[in-house]
């Protein structure tokens, strides 16, 4: 196949996007994080260990809360809620009754002011009852009403609207729309503002509104036309859902999540008070990435939920299940996944409860960290639902319900891997996600060379930055060569799990030299190196799992040395597991087919493929389960 010329100038629509997401971005690193360290080859154990403790009251309260959130869970009919798609208003009730609309809501507005590790762990419970809960309460929380308005509002508008969303009035985040999904610069609503400036007037069409349908206050993503000197820009606005000119035209329907109230909703000429406004004009995709940095992490203590009922279900499948005059858990092949999904969900809780740990504490900057734990977590949950379902074999693949209709114990494997899915999109999908991390990982390269990474800079400029970037990376890059990991008594309060903490630090410093080298070669075109980006991102990602589960156990060893001898174990089989999937990242990072798939996706685009969809329907034409209607 011959080689196809592909243009490297930015468009201008792509210029604008950068420079809007630019804009929005914290550009500063004021506190210590982690996971930066990582991708610098500044691996810095200290910062995770010992393993950070909770506050002792905010855990108190969490148990509190957990016992009435657990007695309320233990009515609900989760099958009922898969069967008609719908959560009951009884239901709702309940949680509000207990206070789960207000978890993470400060108690001074009527909340109950729980930690990210409690409010977390509340998830995982609800979750396993039915995910749709766990959305209903998280869209609400972390990335409704609440979370913005508590971290942005005035005092007046926290007075107004927090004690509201604590007694259970619902919330939504509208940002998406029909032509816009994480390319905010082409958002189309507008709120333009009254000539007395009193007010501004909606206008757009909003799409996957999570709680949208049933909600009563909306978070409205909206763009105000410069005006009277102002640049106006993206701006945030909490809309009552009952104003007029607000419709919900459609409620969606999703391969999983029933139950999740999300719809589409139009605003006509929708007339919101200038003093609902949260933060100035411009500000409101920097409040909607600064509420997502710790609202990101509901997905991974959902995700470890649903890990943790998986692992239960195989359990109980693989001792119960005769095969061959042994259960099915002593084969080897079945062991395996068993092994895979137990390590995997104690490490997909050690990721979520770290990262929620570093939060609350306030002294690190956990915007990587939360990043990655939802990545990570999104991808290796659907892999564990994914092997439950293998385990089950035929049962697995069958519906709670047809199991139950024919005597059998009803269990929604089928249903969890439907479930599960939705969260490497959820928030982020894992290739916005690993974008996402790749800019702030490269963040100190892209500084150092200037204007080497600069498409529209002259030769001139170019030629200055490079010796300016010279300097950076003559003092930078020696410290590369050796370190701690290089020691074989290196991490020794980690004890059996110290040969892997020293596998992450020198593979760290591998991937800040891989990254270095991608940086000099590809220069200002890297950032269209999405898959090599994305190996990058993946290895940082599997080292900080492995250094949360290191430090976790460590922790628990000493706390609980009955516990903390399981906790090692499983440490120390995951870090195995997952040295296995570094190793293979770096491979692809040092080799990938990106060349050949570039020239074969732009075959597939012109049409000279077509050839390969030979004796199909075509999907638009026709009718059929898998058929597309023929677009007007």
């Amino acid at each position: 196949m011959s080689s196809v010329a592909v243009d490297q100038t930015p468009t201008a629509g792509e210029r604008k996007a950068r420079e809007v997401a630019e804009a929005a971005r914290e550009q500063q690193w004021t506190r210590p994080s982690f996971a930066r360290g990582i991708y610098l080859g500044a691996f810095d154990v200290g910062l995770v260990h010992p393993y950070p403790a909770s506050d002792p009251d905010a855990t108190a309260r969490g148990a509190t809360f957990h016992v009435a959130l657990r007695e309320v869970c233990a009515r609900i009919d989760g099958r009922a809620i898969e069967r008609d798609d719908h959560i009951p208003d009884e239901v709702l009730d309940a949680l509000r009754g207990v206070g789960a609309f207000g978890m993470k809501i400060p108690q001074e507005y009527g909340g109950l002011g729980l930690s990210l590790v409690e409010y977390g762990r509340a998830l995982m419970l609800v979750s396993t009852v039915h995910p749709s809960l766990a959305a209903l309460l998280s869209a609400h929380q972390s990335i409704g009403v609440p979370e913005p308005v508590h971290m942005f509002g005035t005092p007046e508008q926290k007075q107004k609207f927090l004690p509201r969303c604590a007694a259970g009035a619902i919330s939504a985040f509208l940002l998406t729309e029909p032509d816009v999904g994480s390319d905010p610069a082409r958002l189309a609503t507008t709120a333009t503002p009254t000539d007395d400036g009193t007010a501004y007037v909606l206008d757009g069409v909003k799409l996957w509104t999570t709680n949208g349908p049933i909600a009563e206050l909306l978070v409205v993503m909206a763009v105000v036309p410069p005006h009277d000197g102002q640049r106006g820009g993206i701006s945030a606005f909490v809309v009552e859902a009952t104003t007029p000119g607000i419709t919900v035209e459609h409620r969606n329907r999703f391969m999983g999540l029933r139950g999740m109230e999300n719809g589409v909703t139009r605003l006509r000429q929708v007339r919101v008070p200038a003093a609902n406004r949260l933060g100035r004009e411009g500000e409101g995709l920097k409040i909607a990435l600064t509420t997502l940095n710790t609202g990101r992490l509901s997905i991974p203590a959902i995700c470890a939920g649903g890990s943790k009922w998986a692992l239960s279900v195989a359990r109980q499948w693989s001792v119960e299940r005769v095969q061959w005059g042994r259960p099915v858990g002593e084969h080897e092949a079945v062991g395996s996944k068993l092994a895979f999904i137990a390590a995997t969900t104690f490490a997909l809780e050690s990721v979520f409860d770290l990262s929620a740990r570093l939060a609350d504490a306030g002294q690190k900057d956990v915007r990587i960290e939360a990043a990655l734990a939802k990545l990570w977590a999104s991808e290796m949950a659907y892999r564990v639902a994914d092997e439950l379902v293998q385990v089950r074999g035929g049962r697995g693949y069958e519906t709670a319900d047809s199991l139950a209709a024919r005597g059998e114990r009803a269990v929604a494997a089928e249903q969890l891997l439907r479930d599960m899915r939705i969260n490497r999109i959820f928030e982020g999908s894992s290739e916005i996600m690993r974008l996402l991390v790749a800019r702030e990982a490269v963040d100190t390269h892209l500084t150092a060379a200037g204007d080497l990474a600069s498409r529209d800079a002259s030769l001139g400029a170019k030629a200055r930055a490079a010796v300016g970037a010279s300097r950076f990376y003559a003092r930078w890059f020696p410290a590369l060569l050796v370190g701690e990991g290089t020691r074989p008594t290196a991490y020794g309060d980690f004890g059996p799990l110290a040969r892997h903490l020293r596998f992450v630090e020198r593979s760290s410093r591998s991937l800040a030299r891989q990254t270095f080298y991608a940086m000099a070669r590809h220069q200002a075109r890297l950032d269209r190196k999405q898959v090599l980006l994305g190996h990058v991102v993946d290895i940082g990602a599997e080292l900080f799992a492995m250094s949360a589960v290191c430090s976790r156990a460590t922790a628990m060893r000493r706390q609980d040395p009955a516990t903390g001898r399981s906790a090692t174990d499983l440490a120390d089989a995951f870090c195995a597991q997952s040295r296995l999937r570094v190793e293979a990242l770096f491979r692809r990072l040092r080799g990938s087919a990106t060349a050949s798939d570039e020239r074969l996706a732009r075959a597939v685009m012109t049409g000279r493929l077509r050839w390969v969809e030979d004796g199909i329907l075509d999907p638009s034409e026709g009718t059929g389960p898998w058929i597309a209607p023929r677009t007007p």
